[in-house]
């Protein structure tokens, strides 16, 4: 296959060029490339972001939150592992299917000595443990298929930014996750690093194909995709439809329950309750948080602007915007 070279971590960029390719760089034959992201969650296309992942931790950690146009779960991302993606033109006959799956990357891993195979719905698998998670996506005469290799991922990290109570993660407990996972790593003892596991799938995947290039005025389309669509908080937050979350937390004033209900990122309705001492009842305050954004800018903006200790005894706006975020 011919081939791109990606350079870039940023994963708003990356998301971008995997949209810009999908619909604007149509070619006759397959090509691919292979990219990383720094530490990232990326969610898919119809998720809900704050049912799937933990916010809070994200947040604590510095860890990017970002939405791509393909469907699927959530996918955490760092600079241990490599992504594919695959483009190629949809099948002359409908019923061929063999494009549909990331079969050249299977292929490839059997060939450096991995005894992968493709499992299930979307993974792909080595002795019966998850290396790659991948996702599709057609548009116009062409598809896009992209995924992950986990080389030598931090899975306590991996565990972490997907545990929540809503997840499926949570359900099946941190430790069988850990133990249903695994990094390519184990099964490479002969690579030094994933540099060297990308320059090997690199070459095998191109088989003296030549390299493509993106013109300037290309990679300045993926730029402004980049950030007017995939950085937004509406793509990211705002396709999240409604979902209700439960806070809780002690607080100078006792202990405070926050009951929050959000519709594409909105607070549609928010309620306060516990055991906790308060001069007024916090009604005024809920009215006010009502169609605010589920977000540490706008959350904080109104608190701000409040007597919170009115509310709860001792308590000033820092407190509460923990727990209501975290």
């Amino acid at each position: 296959m011919r081939y791109l070279l990606n350079n870039s971590t940023d994963p708003y960029f990356n998301m971008a060029l995997d949209e810009f390719c999908l619909e604007n760089l149509v070619l006759e034959e397959p090509y691919f490339y292979l990219w990383r992201n720094r530490p990232s969650v990326i969610i898919g296309l119809n998720q809900n972001a704050y049912s799937e992942v933990n916010l809070g931790y994200l947040n604590a950690n510095g860890i990017t939150l970002a939405r791509r146009v393909t469907g699927g779960g959530a996918v955490y991302h760092d600079l241990q592992n490599l992504n594919y993606t695959i483009v190629a033109p949809l099948p002359c006959h409908p019923e061929r299917s063999e494009g549909s799956t990331p079969a050249p990357i299977v292929d490839a891993l059997r060939q450096l000595g991995v005894p992968a195979e493709l499992t299930g719905r979307n993974d792909i698998f080595v002795e019966g443990r998850k290396v790659s998670g991948y996702a599709r996506r057609v548009s116009k005469r062409q598809e896009i298929i992209h995924g992950t290799l986990m080389y030598d991922v931090d899975l306590d990290t991996l565990t972490h930014v997907l545990d929540t109570p809503e997840s499926k993660l949570n359900a099946k407990g941190i430790g069988s996750v850990k133990s249903r996972v695994a990094n390519l790593k184990d099964y490479l003892p002969g690579f030094k690093s994933l540099d060297e596991v990308q320059a090997a799938l690199q070459d095998i995947l191109a088989d003296g194909n030549h390299q493509m290039e993106l013109t300037e005025s290309q990679l300045n389309e993926v730029r402004i995709m980049a950030e007017t669509k995939f950085y937004t908080w509406d793509f990211i937050y705002g396709r999240s439809r409604q979902t209700d979350l439960v806070r809780s937390a002690k607080l100078p004033c006792g202990t405070v329950e926050a009951a929050i209900s959000l519709d594409r990122g909105l607070i549609t309705d928010i309620s306060f309750r516990g055991d906790f001492m308060f001069d007024e009842p916090a009604t005024e305050l809920e009215s006010k948080l009502i169609g605010c954004r589920f977000e540490y800018d706008a959350l904080a903006s109104v608190l701000g602007k409040t007597d919170v200790s009115r509310f709860f005894r001792d308590t000033n706006s820092s407190d509460l915007l923990d727990l209501i975020l975290t």
